[in-house]
């Protein structure tokens, strides 16, 4: 039995299992790993980068640019270059989806 949400390799919500004697509750708390989120996300615009048009490459190399940024950039700014990103990412179609998976499990691990 479970009271979950699945999205990618994420779980959402509380998973109760049952056994032969009783019933248990393992409660998610933490947010999902921040690290590993951004990670995947720069590994997943890094591979559309060369796939897109001269215009988009140019707001992909703009939002890595903050992305990448030696200290983390204000939210308003992030929030931005995760916007321009995902939307070229849907606008090349099939081959942005990695991108798209990406940037909602950044939004999720922000708690955004």
């Amino acid at each position: 039995m479970s009271d979950n949400h699945h999205y990618g390799d994420q779980f959402v919500g509380d998973k109760f299992e049952v056994h032969d004697h009783g019933i248990g509750k393992i409660v998610h708390q933490g947010p999902p790993d921040q690290q590993a989120a951004f990670r995947e996300l720069l590994d997943a615009v890094q591979a559309l980068r060369p796939r897109v048009s001269g215009t988009d490459r140019q707001v992909v190399d703009e939002s890595l640019a903050t992305l990448q940024a030696p200290q983390p950039p204000e939210p308003a700014r992030l929030r931005r270059a995760l916007g321009a990103v995902s939307g070229v990412a849907m606008m090349v179609g099939q081959v942005g989806a990695p991108v798209v998976e990406a940037v909602r499990k950044v939004m999720a691990a922000l708690g955004s």
